[in-house]
């Protein structure tokens, strides 16, 4: 089957568009997941990509849309069944329009986050849609995953900075979406739909990007607080203001793991504090960043709230306070999580979740707890490794008890297991045990409608058609 799919793949499109998978396609980036592929189809447009799906659907073949790989919840490997199609959109990068006064921007899917800010930036605008993986991660699976990074606090997901999307459908036909309108109320949003559903409604091929202005001044500080609920003070103080583009909860542990694997960073505070966030404000040329800190900080401490801190005085400092907080993830893989959470809450519960689900974590074992995340949206990654001397390993098997710990936790405020990552093949299980049965109901029925076939990125969000349990992540020897 392999072989005539290549075949047909190349007869649609060129010899040279279609290849073998390549191992770092087939494995997700914390090596949890093995995937595998007939092929890897390389589409230089929309047409093509078109022609692509329409083999998959005539041959009865999976396809599962692959944009930077940076995904951790192992959408983009399939593990079992027949091999798929891996739809690389690699080679579609083109940034068609740039509107500066509309504030839009019209980009294929394959192009490189950090290549669509630059190009914003060029043209005197700002695409706010940052996060760590920004290097490599591309639009269209920025867009399938709804991905939120750090400035979601003042500019929205990726939902929010999206106008439209052109995609193609599961049956090879195309939607032509890209309409640079705010207002345009002509029926159902079918961009809504393809935007978060990881592939499993189409492939998008293109969108229109939302634009901002520059902000002219920039104020970046880390502040030493209380404890969580004295962060979530702050944070309302902070917005009570213009101009908060960021609000990053940082834990002890977090900085602690970055001094005890050795990644090369400089830490402002002599002794790691329990807690402390980094705050980032964005104003107009008239405004004074520096200052507004500093009021905040200095109220701060005077209530009890904060106990230290520091402004950045240059653009280097700038620099040095947010390499230290986009490299916790880093420190995190070099310890070895058990279980890694992305999870989000109500902001005024996170201060009660991080105490009830740190004293059930604690008892059942000696394991440190590295939460951090997006405070100003609430979106926290709650990550739990085993204790000092331990390895992995070990105590692998205690995963499934933790976990759930977490997500019962969450659970009980109304919170969400998936905050920014999707839920991919990891979290199938999870979802139907916490979601919603009528929104799940429509959304099986949304997948049978627009997918009938079954073959767009099976078992990924939704449980494939007549499978059984949710495949479980595989090792992948490194």
């Amino acid at each position: 089957m392999s072989d005539r799919v290549r075949a047909a793949l190349a007869a649609a499109l060129s010899a040279d568009a279609v290849r073998a998978a390549e191992p770092h396609e087939l494995v997700e980036p914390r090596g949890q997941w093995q995937g595998r592929a007939a092929c890897v189809a390389l589409p230089r447009s929309t047409a093509e990509v078109a022609a692509a799906v329409g083999v998959a659907a005539r041959l009865r073949v999976p396809v599962v849309p692959y944009g930077g790989g940076t995904g951790l919840v192992g959408g983009q490997v399939m593990p079992d069944g027949v091999a798929p199609i891996l739809l690389s959109l690699a080679r579609m990068t083109a940034i068609r329009d740039v509107d500066p006064a509309g504030g839009t921007m019209t980009v294929e899917a394959g192009a490189i986050l950090s290549d669509v800010q630059a190009a914003a930036a060029e043209a005197g605008r700002l695409f706010p849609l940052s996060l760590a993986s920004e290097g490599s991660a591309r639009i269209g699976g920025l867009l399938s995953t709804n991905a939120g990074g750090v400035n979601v606090l003042r500019y929205g997901t990726a939902r929010e900075l999206c106008l439209g999307v052109e995609a193609v459908l599961p049956d090879g036909s195309v939607m032509h979406g890209l309409r640079r309108l705010r207002k345009d109320n002509t029926g159902y949003d079918l961009r809504h739909l393809l935007i978060g559903a990881e592939g499993t409604l189409g492939v998008i091929t293109a969108a229109v990007l939302r634009l901002y202005p520059r902000p002219a001044r920039q104020g970046t500080a880390l502040i030493a607080v209380r404890d969580p609920a004295a962060a979530v003070e702050l944070l309302g103080r902070a917005l009570a203001g213009e101009g908060v583009s960021a609000f990053e909860l940082i834990s002890g542990q977090g900085l602690r793991f970055l001094s005890e694997t050795g990644v090369p960073v400089r830490q402002p505070f002599a002794d790691p504090p329990a807690w402390s966030v980094l705050v980032e404000l964005g104003l107009p040329e008239d405004a004074d960043p520096d200052a507004r800190l500093a009021a905040v900080f200095e109220a701060a401490v005077e209530d009890g709230l904060a106990s230290d801190g520091v402004v950045a005085q240059s653009a280097a400092q700038r620099r040095d306070l947010w390499h230290l907080r986009e490299t916790i993830p880093e420190a995190n893989k070099r310890v070895g999580a058990i279980v890694s959470n992305d999870i989000s809450l109500p902001i005024a519960a996170v201060p009660d979740f991080l105490t009830a689900a740190d004293a059930r974590i604690r008892a059942a074992g000696r394991f440190r707890i590295n939460a951090f995340g997006h405070l100003g949206d609430g979106n926290l990654h709650y990550n739990v490794f085993p204790p000092e001397g331990v390895s992995k390993a070990d105590i692998a098997d205690r995963a499934a008890d933790l976990r759930e710990i977490v997500e019962t936790e969450v659970a009980a405020r109304a919170g969400s297991f998936s905050a920014e990552h999707g839920v991919g093949r990891l979290k199938v299980a999870t979802l139907e045990r916490y979601g919603d049965p009528a929104r799940l109901a429509a959304m099986r029925a949304i997948k049978a409608a627009l997918d009938p076939l079954g073959i767009m990125n099976p078992g990924a969000v939704l449980r494939a058609q007549g499978s059984g349990d949710a495949p479980a992540p595989q090792a992948v020897s490194r």
